[in-house]
């Protein structure tokens, strides 16, 4: 790989040479101490706290609170141990301030590795701010498409420092496809894509939805990208109404997708299907529509009916799902089992890195990763472009058991390992 001077290595260079010399006259003390206790490895994290994609970092305190019980003693390297120090910084939902911290990260907090979760709006800026600094990075929780190419990757060279494990375009869009053909429909079909890079590459018309659709023979009605976050879906609904649109699809975010819903309801609009990525993924954002949420569907990619087991924690998907319920009181949710495995790929790396400050070395192992998490496997040697690893992706729908919503697997075509648990049913 090649070896380019970042700003972080020019930093360190203009001070290296003040501290040369007390450096010489302590080295007998400096290594005789190392041989116990080396340097603490900070691992830099990031994610969105507050703002519209807070729902997507739910679970940030309780696997910070599992990472730091399963690795107090601590990693050793060569005889030495280290310490694991993690800094935790909020995105605010923002390209822009997710950009910022990161940098914060890089070169005022001088970490090991940077990881972030949760949608382009976090996972692209901190990746780029990591490729152009020279630091070795690992994000999850963005498509791998609008995370590769939304940052202009090039499949025949790839990134340097940055590495990313999560589904595909290809995946969602081969299992929600199954999924409809279970109920019998007009198939003409709603979209809502928003003017961001999740929506973008979902509507594009060479890689996305569209051209599948059209193939299978489906009528999309789409009124072009619209503007989030958005207050007002009439026009949308009017359309799908007019033309007797029956499924409803896209990604939005949880706001956009509670106004939608709830004015669909107000205006009289009822699909046999809506199967809505990002919104509708979590309990605590749909519960609010009471009986219009019952058979809401979405893509799944982790549950606790998923047959993957930590290899940080010994915890099997069902068993980390019920400890994060009894521990917050809190139905389990998506993102937890992957920002579980971010920590678990990233605690594997150091262990086989040569330790805090080898920067080549951490980015070597993760770029060498061959390890079985509580999402599946990861291995970045095996993915469709390079420094990307896939994930499997089933779907599910959200059905009333007493006075809860339970997503169940109905499709799982993209990943028979994943066992389907019911049928899918229409809205109405």
């Amino acid at each position: 790989m090649k070896k380019n001077l970042t700003r972080r290595d020019a930093f360190k260079r203009l001070g290296g040479a003040t501290f040369a010399g007390f450096a010489a006259l302590n080295t007998t003390n400096v290594f005789a101490a190392s041989e116990k206790k080396g340097k603490a490895f900070k691992i830099g994290y990031v994610s969105p706290q507050t703002g519209p994609l807070a729902i997507f970092a739910e679970p940030d305190k309780f696997t910070l609170s599992q990472v730091k019980e399963a690795t107090k003693d601590g990693i050793t390297i060569n005889g030495v141990k280290h310490s694991i120090e993690i800094i935790y910084k909020d995105s605010q939902s923002n390209s822009n301030r997710a950009s910022e911290v990161a940098s914060q990260l890089i070169l005022d907090d001088e970490v090991d590795l940077v990881i972030a979760a949760s949608t382009p709006a976090t996972t692209n800026p901190v990746a780029d701010q990591c490729e152009i600094n020279g630091i070795p990075c690992l994000t999850t929780d963005t498509p791998w498409q609008p995370h590769f190419f939304g940052r202009g990757g090039d499949p025949k060279e790839g990134f340097e420092w940055t590495y990313h494990f999560f589904w595909g375009l290809e995946d969602v869009i081969g299992s929600f496809t199954n999924l409809w053909e279970q109920v019998p429909t007009n198939k003409v079909i709603g979209v809502l894509f928003p003017n961001d890079s999740d929506g973008n590459a979902w509507a594009d018309k060479k890689h996305g939805f569209p051209p599948v659709l059209e193939k299978m023979g489906y009528k999309i009605v789409d009124l072009g990208r619209y503007q989030s976050p958005s207050s007002d879906f009439s026009s949308f609904i009017y359309e799908f109404k007019k033309q007797g649109v029956e499924i409803v699809t896209g990604v939005i975010p949880p706001p956009d997708m509670a106004n939608f819903w709830n004015q669909a309801g107000q205006q009289g609009f009822n699909p046999k299907i809506a199967t809505i990525a990002k919104a509708s993924e979590f309990p605590i954002a749909i519960e609010p529509f009471g009986d219009r949420a019952n058979n809401l569907s979405v893509e799944v990619w982790w549950s606790p009916n998923h047959p993957f087991t930590s290899g940080l924690t010994n915890q099997t998907s069902a068993q980390l799902a019920q400890a994060y319920t009894e521990a917050t009181n809190k139905q389990w949710t998506m993102p937890l089992g992957f920002k579980h495995a971010l920590f678990e790929v990233a605690i594997d790396v150091l262990k086989r890195s040569e330790g805090p400050g080898k920067l080549e070395s951490i980015r070597d192992a993760i770029a060498n990763t061959d390890y079985s998490s509580i999402v599946g496997p990861v291995n970045f040697k095996t993915g469709p472009v390079p420094n990307i690893s896939k994930t499997p992706l089933v779907s599910g729908q959200w059905k009333r058991k007493g006075k809860n919503l339970e997503l169940e697997i109905v499709e799982n075509s993209q990943a028979k390992s994943i066992k389907v648990q019911s049928k899918l049913s229409p809205i109405n």
